[in-house]
């Protein structure tokens, strides 16, 4: 599994799981299965929409996703999991 690491305008970082949910999140926003939109089409949009999804699970309030949302990002990383975590 993977996690990403938003790092935000502000200055805040939020490190999240790209869990089955988050997963099955986006399936239904993309309406295509998780794995061929990043292996087929590389849309960092697409990652994007993760973070948005990501920061919203963690309980904070978010904008709504487009670009009010995106300009609050500095940068998102994939990172790998932590498996002993």
């Amino acid at each position: 599994m993977a996690k990403l690491k938003i790092t935000r305008t502000d200055g805040s970082v939020l490190e999240g799981e790209i869990t089955p949910a988050v997963e099955y999140a986006f399936e239904q926003y993309a309406k295509m299965g998780f794995h061929k939109a990043f292996r087929d089409l590389e849309q960092q949009s697409h990652v994007f929409w993760l973070a948005h999804e990501i920061t919203r699970r963690s309980g904070e309030s978010v904008k709504p996703f487009g670009m009010d949302f995106i300009e609050t990002l500095k940068s998102v990383e994939v990172l790998d999991s932590d498996p002993l975590a």
